[in-house]
């Protein structure tokens, strides 16, 4: 049997898309491939593949737990709710999902309006050019979830710093990811600890008390993980995804341009936006075979381990009309940019929700914006699970 080609397949550029991907959907939609450390395993492109392996209960991330699993980085980690099954993901789910509804969300939108209007504030005061990433991008989702959980927002620095031992595969060396995730799991303790003593209207208050309720239901560990779990992947993605989305719309033919004169089309915009841009880096967090089952016409046996490529399948011409062009009036986008299934991302609506307002609001207040230095100027992040820029220097 051949050796099964080295994934991912390049390092990645910008926010290009492997050319393979296309060419497989086509030939090979389910093939071999190796990551840098784990057993060797099936990697799903297309769209139906990748919503059977992420949404059918014949397909287990919980035995990952027991397996050499194909990973990015040498280290191996708790995974927490991530790494579990339905009961057991259902049990830990649904005590966070309803600080997560639609409705609670829009609740939400006018508070996350105000602090878009005073960061950009901020961004006009520092005259052009200014930086996008670190006057809105970073601090806008992390005032919104430290909010929703009852985090102080003066810690910032911290927490976000430690949050990249989540997202890390070579930035940080394997003590660093230690250390950073030691530090994130004993200050949520310690937040813990006091809302015990001083109760408060937030998400984390109502762990707690779900917790000293009800031990058989849910663990300290448990609540520990959940909640720093929340609070680096409840603002790193949106950190990302927000300077990904303005550059494409101001590098894409017409795509600023087009929001500026149809505001209207922003929640269609980020829906599309979310199938565009592909955030990982590569596929991560295997999900295994508990019987055997035909997948892209291979049978996958039993015990074997599935990746699948989110930003294949989200470019799959099968099931996207001109899936290569950037449609912000895409009237048809079933994409999976947060998922599928069990894991499908509980915080999707308030991504979404702060995705708009971030655009609704620069489109108000700076309808001139463009990029303040020359497309190769600009500098990437390396060595995490998402792409994204360092920094994205704007004027207006």
């Amino acid at each position: 049997m051949a050796t099964p080609p080295s994934y991912p397949f390049s390092p990645p550029e910008r926010l290009d898309l492997d050319p393979r991907y296309a060419r497989l959907r086509r030939e090979e939609p389910l093939v071999r491939v190796r990551l840098p450390y784990g057993e060797p395993v099936w990697l799903a492109t297309r769209h139906a593949d990748v919503r059977t392996v992420l949404g059918d209960a014949r397909f287990s991330r919980a035995v990952a737990a027991g397996r050499d699993e194909p990973r990015n980085t040498e280290r191996r980690q708790d995974n927490g709710i991530l790494g579990m099954d339905p009961p057991e993901h259902t049990r830990l789910r649904r005590l966070v999902a309803k600080a997560f509804t639609a409705r609670r969300v829009e609740q939400l939108r006018g508070q996350t309006r105000a602090t878009a209007h005073e960061l950009v504030d901020g961004l006009l005061a520092a005259g052009p050019p200014a930086d996008l990433v670190a006057h809105v991008a970073t601090p806008l989702p992390i005032r919104v979830i430290c909010d929703l959980l009852g985090v102080p927002v003066t810690d910032q620095d911290k927490f976000h710093t430690w949050s990249e031992a989540i997202v890390s595969t070579t930035s940080l060396s394997g003590e660093q990811v230690q250390r950073y995730l030691d530090n994130l799991f004993g200050y949520m303790t310690g937040l813990i600890e006091q809302r015990r003593r001083e109760p408060a209207d937030d998400l984390l208050t109502a762990m707690v008390q779900a917790r000293d309720a009800d031990a058989d239901r849910l663990t300290e560990d448990e609540v520990i993980q959940l909640a720093a779990g929340l609070l680096a992947a409840g603002h790193e993605t949106t950190v990302t995804q927000i300077p990904n989305f303005v550059y494409v719309l101001l590098t894409a033919e017409q795509g600023w341009a087009r929001l500026c004169a149809d505001p209207g089309l922003v929640p269609s915009a980020v829906e599309e936006l979310m199938r565009y841009v592909p955030l990982g880096a590569t596929a991560g967090f295997a999900r295994y075979a508990l019987e055997d089952v035909e997948l892209g016409g291979v049978l996958v046996r039993a015990g074997e381990p599935v990746l699948v490529s989110i930003a294949s399948a989200n470019r799959d011409e099968t099931v996207f009309t001109e899936p290569d062009t950037l449609d912000l009036a895409r009237a048809v986008n079933p994409h999976l940019g947060f998922g599928h299934g069990a894991h499908h991302c509980v915080g999707a609506q308030l991504a979404r929700m702060e995705l708009q307002v971030v655009l609704e609001t620069l489109l108000e207040r700076t309808p001139g914006l463009r990029l303040a230095v020359p497309e190769s100027e600009l500098t990437w992040k390396s060595g995490l699970l998402v792409r994204g820029l360092t920094a994205l220097p704007v004027s207006w």
